[in-house]
């Protein structure tokens, strides 16, 4: 059994503890005695962010049981104080756990933050919620910090972006100690529609270019997400908006800031990539499904955004 320690702090973020808390909790009911979940903090009661109060929490332990996972929480940017008592504690308790090098330390959102100023990340590679990369970087300037990824693991030390991916970083550990079956298991129950990995950006396809407000981009955005398979050509696209092909062009390339077709092709290869991960088809097969002509026009567009090719992704992101 693995002990998995919550280390909370005042305005902490519940959906930090409550996502990982849960795909941990389900896990031990698939593989009974796995994890022992505990909740700690620099006092017994405090208030998270949402207003809900806290009660009969653990001090931070003198010692922290070998091979434990001790999972360090965000705060709301409002309660992020580095030199306040509880977070001073924190950092000093963190060092020390640390030291253990069977102990795992999984950092989520600004989690990320706290260990940068215990000095865990010196030299490192890691990532937290990407409104805060600068204040990361700040931090530990030695670090390799990843601008855009859900996660990052280096050694025994992993963070993580915003709020939901500590859900993924824990299923990420529990398809490494329980085995890929009782993550998928998990994350079925969870309703997560895909375990992510360390591959994946924090910012998906499917909401990057749509931070504006303009009516007809959106309507055009909407077709093309409810079906990027299709044979979508400009002036298909045009037609959904009511206007001429140029004028949609200038509108997205104002509003959205990319070409019509260049929003097809990111759709196109998201989805690509979801089958990918998720299914053993043929990259033939996969190319047909979301659209492209052939696997060689998918290798092409998957280029222009992807690091990895579609053999490289689907070999490390399972």
């Amino acid at each position: 059994m693995r002990t998995v320690l919550f280390a909370l702090l005042p305005e902490v973020v519940l959906l930090d503890v409550a996502g990982a808390a849960e795909a941990f909790r389900l896990a031990s009911l698939l593989v009974p005695d796995s994890y022992d979940l505990q909740f700690v903090g620099t006092s017994a009661s405090l208030r998270s962010a949402v207003g809900l109060q806290l009660h009969k929490l653990q001090r931070l332990p003198a010692e922290v049981p070998d091979h434990s996972i001790v999972v360090v929480t965000g705060v709301t940017s409002a309660a992020f104080d580095l030199e306040s008592e509880p977070f001073q504690q924190l950092s000093q308790w963190l060092q020390i756990v640390a030291r253990n090098e069977t102990v795992t330390l999984m950092c989520v959102c600004s989690g990320s933050l706290m260990a940068a100023h215990a000095g865990l990340l010196r030299g490192r590679e890691c990532t937290t919620h990407h409104d805060l990369i600068g204040k990361l970087e700040k931090l530990e300037p030695s670090a390799t910090v990843h601008g855009n990824r859900i996660f990052v693991e280096d050694g025994h030390i992993m963070t993580s972006a915003g709020v939901t991916s500590g859900v993924d970083l824990a299923l990420h550990l529990i398809g490494q100690q329980l085995g890929h079956k009782i993550a998928v298991a998990v994350a079925r129950d969870l309703v997560v529609y895909m375990r992510r990995t360390t591959a994946d950006p924090q910012l998906s396809a499917w909401v990057m270019h749509r931070n504006h407000i303009h009516p007809a981009v959106h309507k055009v955005q909407d077709a093309i997400a409810r079906n990027p398979a299709a044979e979508w050509t400009a002036s298909k696209l045009a037609a959904v908006a009511c206007m001429s092909a140029r004028n949609l062009g200038r509108l997205f390339a104002e509003h959205a800031e990319c070409s019509p077709l260049d929003y097809v092709q990111r759709l196109r290869v998201a989805v690509a990539r979801e089958m990918v991960m998720n299914s053993d088809l043929a990259l033939e097969r996969v190319a047909e499904r979301s659209g492209f002509s052939s696997a060689h026009h998918l290798r092409r567009v998957w280029r222009r955004w992807e690091r990895a090719s579609p053999a490289e992704f689907r070999s490390t992101g399972r």
